[in-house]
């Protein structure tokens, strides 16, 4: 039954995946549509709680690890979609079993088999021939390092999640903690990158100001400063059409496949071995990788290919070694 979970779970995160690569290419607010993910999880999360009756014990307080973990795993996999590889950045988010793996055997004593080295090692394999493709140098990581905070932080999400079962923590507040958390950063960085840029449009007014009084640059303010700094550039704003009121909406569209996903990993680590359920879910890959070769027309070099079906074999092998 847990694999039944584990595997709805990895659907509706690959459909996730899908919809930031999408999105990703928009030019919107990205804080505002993560914002909208993490509402939509507590809104709908608080409302099963309530049907369910579900009890808001001590334990559920681990939530709020869980969103602040969660929170830097998807932002930094936005951000990945949003100047990287589609491929690239999906296989980083397919590796987190790895993180799993190695972190689950000092905590748990979880050790690893012949099997599990084996694999973790052709991932290693996949990951280095991916690197170094014809397309990647190290001028131009292409998302990489963004795949890889990706990675460790869904892969500390996983724990945490695993954590949870084992003290006891109710599903639905444990999920409404943590989209709460969540939720709370994500405005915070919204905020945030609203201030800076009013900030920034006055500085750059102030410099077109003194460029047509035809006077010497000197600032001798904060605001001058930055505005010497930042020249007469365009300042981004909000694309026509993405308001800030259809960004957040769609965002909580999208959040809804997020936390559908967790509501069924969940019960998945409650009931199976961490590892393999771990690995299980992070097969959500294999939809985004379909999506970027079919979908987005993404050509693979033979390297690249070869490291991608490298990692994907260490990913099956490290699942069924679990």
């Amino acid at each position: 039954m847990w694999f039944l979970f584990a595997a709805a779970s990895a659907l509706c995160f690959g459909l996730r995946g899908i919809l930031y690569q999408w999105t990703s290419q928009r030019p919107i607010d990205r804080n505002l549509l993560l914002l909208g993910v993490y509402a939509s999880g507590t809104l709908i999360a608080l409302f099963a709680a309530a049907v369910t009756g579900q009890a808001w014990t001590k334990p559920v307080w681990i939530g709020t690890l869980l969103g602040l973990f969660s929170f830097v795993s998807n932002a930094a996999m936005y951000k990945g979609y949003s100047v990287g590889k589609a491929s690239l950045v999906a296989m980083f988010t397919g590796l987190p079993p790895v993180v799993v793996v190695l972190f689950a055997y000092v905590l748990w004593g979880e050790k690893l088999n012949t099997a599990q080295l084996a694999a973790f090692i052709v991932i290693v394999a996949g990951i280095l021939m991916i690197r170094y493709s014809n397309d990647i140098s190290l001028k131009n990581l292409q998302g990489a390092h963004w795949g890889a905070i990706t990675m460790l932080f869904f892969g500390l999400t996983d724990l945490s999640s695993k954590q949870a079962t084992l003290i006891g923590a109710a599903t639905l507040p444990t999920l409404a903690l943590m989209y709460g958390t969540g939720s709370l950063l994500f405005a915070a960085s919204w905020l945030l990158g609203r201030k800076q840029e009013a900030f920034t449009r006055a500085a750059t007014r102030i410099g077109h100001e003194e460029a047509a009084a035809g006077k010497e640059e000197t600032p001798s303010s904060p605001v001058r400063a930055a505005a010497s700094a930042a020249g007469s550039g365009p300042v981004p704003t909000m694309a026509r059409g993405w308001t800030p009121g259809r960004t957040l909406i769609w965002g909580m569209f999208v959040g809804i496949t997020n936390v559908c996903g967790m509501i069924l990993a969940m019960p998945a680590f409650a009931a199976g071995v961490t590892g393999l359920v771990s690995v299980v879910i992070a097969m959500n890959v294999v939809l985004v990788l379909f999506y970027a070769r079919f979908g987005l027309k993404e050509k693979f070099s033979r390297l690249e290919s070869g490291g991608l079906l490298l990692a994907l074999i260490g990913i099956i092998v490290l699942r069924l070694a679990a």
